[in-house]
């Protein structure tokens, strides 16, 4: 087994987020393999996703750039993943938090920003010292109260309960 093609395939599986592609691979790889150093960033890294703790995910990977850039389109998929995270949680996301998210600051946030308010219906709203980035809506940002008519019990036989209960 080739530890630097296995190693290509986890990355790959982390890209694959929120897809469970990266718990399976690991199912399929012994433990003695799994405890070499490079495996061990990588379930880090995956742990760090999974949570949404992003600030350590993008730190830890900064430190760990070498193992990473073997593969093409590493940080632009994890910020895909990202935005859909914010996307489903935030319906307006203060432009700092989206920022800690994507790991993008200064120019080029702001480039990101123009981007995805041309193309993705995004709507960059001043809130008192910072940005707030509203998200488009959808079934999760935004839920709405369905009722459910298989639930109803019509008033006719509730009323026929009254004069039993009293």
């Amino acid at each position: 087994m080739s530890i630097q093609i296995v190693a290509r395939i986890l990355i790959k599986a982390l890209m694959a987020m929120p897809a469970p592609d990266f718990s399976l691979c690991l199912f399929l790889i012994p433990e003695h393999v799994q405890m070499e150093e490079q495996f061990k960033t990588l379930i880090v890294l995956s742990h760090y996703l999974e949570t949404a703790r992003f600030r350590q995910f993008w730190d830890e990977a900064a430190k760990n750039r070498h193992i990473l850039e073997v593969v093409p389109g590493f940080e632009q998929a994890i910020q895909t993943y990202a935005i859909h995270l914010l996307s489903l949680t935030y319906q307006k996301v203060p432009r700092p938090v989206l920022a800690e998210a994507i790991n993008i600051e200064g120019l080029a946030l702001d480039k990101f920003l123009e981007y995805h308010a041309t193309n993705s219906g995004w709507v960059i709203e001043k809130g008192g010292q910072s940005q707030v980035i509203v998200l488009p809506r959808n079934e999760f940002n935004h839920p709405e109260i369905k009722k459910n008519t298989a639930d109803t019990v019509p008033f006719e036989h509730v009323t026929r309960i009254f004069p039993v209960l009293s």
